[in-house]
């Protein structure tokens, strides 16, 4: 299953209208916000249809998961938008996880708690805000909002208001690694996370002002509680989908190929086929440089990024923003 998909369900009480592109949309927030109501809406109108009172619009089926033969369930859903509640305990498991891997579903999740076991954007993690009422109808209507919008702006406005950084917190230990500690070396202190569940333990161990530097794509399990200490100790996020993606859109760009795969690449992502949108970053990276000077490896950082041209061609690309300002600041 892939791309973009419009969701709109009512009853005579309220209205939900929004928007999913990847297969994992986490649904956040604090009890009596509407989430629960949400997937009631869904379900009566998945066993009764429209004598339920319901309308639900959407281009592909939509389902909910629950209870304890949720595996089995699970099994008889195929190219559906699968929302699962908070109530249902098996949606932190790895059993789940692993159950949904290679599904040709997209799933809305809701929880208050990070899923450690799945690896969701922190782009696709969303509150239900309440936007205003239809006096006519006495609807309240509902839209999702992003939690975490992170851009460059932010960048930018955290250094102007809270001063430099001390420190280069990176998620991995790969060619990610390798570039980032070559161009910062000469100004900071930079050190592997080996791994995104480090991050926050590694902020709360250290007293220095980091620039942290981790995949997007897969990093929304993390985001509350590294943006607790963050916001506590100045720490600066530049969380892009991936490494990957960075050398795609500063040095690939102007391949037809990825150009396309870029501009919406929930058109291309296919769910069964990939777990996280960095995965197919990595692979279309990886196909593209093949047999090139710039041949790609995960593991280890071919030297050829980290010179004169390609190196400037990425921190001068509009991705890099913000970011660039540290290295030449």
């Amino acid at each position: 299953m892939k791309g973009q998909y419009s969701v709109s369900v009512q009853n005579n009480k309220v209205k939900y209208e929004f928007t999913i592109k990847r297969n994992i949309t986490i649904i956040q927030g604090d009890s009596a916000t509407g989430k629960t109501t949400l997937v009631d809406l869904i379900r009566e109108y998945q066993l009764d249809g429209a004598d339920s009172g319901i309308s639900l619009s959407c281009k592909k089926k939509c389902v909910v998961l629950e209870g304890a033969d949720w595996e089995r369930n699970l099994s008889l859903y195929d190219d559906c938008i699968v929302f699962v509640d908070e109530g249902n305990r098996f949606i932190a498991t790895p059993e789940f996880a692993r159950a949904i891997k290679t599904t040709d579903n997209y799933y809305v999740l809701i929880t208050r708690e990070g899923l450690e076991t799945l690896p969701y954007s922190v782009n696709e993690i969303y509150g239900i805000h309440t936007s205003g009422k239809y006096a006519d109808l006495k609807q309240v209507y509902h839209e999702f909002y992003s939690i975490y919008g992170v851009d460059s702006k932010n960048y930018n406005e955290k250094q102007d208001s809270k001063g430099g950084i001390e420190k280069v917190l990176c998620e991995d230990s790969n060619s990610g690694f390798d570039f980032f500690s070559a161009v910062f070396a000469q100004k900071y202190e930079c050190e592997s996370a080996n791994g995104k569940s480090n991050i926050y333990k590694k902020l709360l161990a250290s007293s220095k002002k980091s620039l942290v530097i981790a995949d997007g794509a897969a990093f929304g399990s993390q985001m509350a509680k590294v943006m607790k200490i963050a916001e506590k100790t100045d720490c600066v996020l530049f969380l892009p989908e991936s490494f990957e993606y960075i050398l795609l859109a500063s040095v690939f760009a102007k391949d037809s190929e990825v150009a396309k795969v870029l501009e919406h690449p929930e058109d291309f992502i296919e769910s069964k086929d990939f777990f996280s949108w960095e995965q197919l970053f990595t692979a279309l990276l990886t196909k593209i440089s093949d047999g090139t000077y710039l041949k790609y490896s995960k593991k280890k950082l071919n030297p050829n990024y980290l010179s004169e041209k390609i190196r400037n061609a990425i921190l001068n690309s509009e991705i890099m923003k913000g970011v660039e300002l540290f290295i030449r600041g």
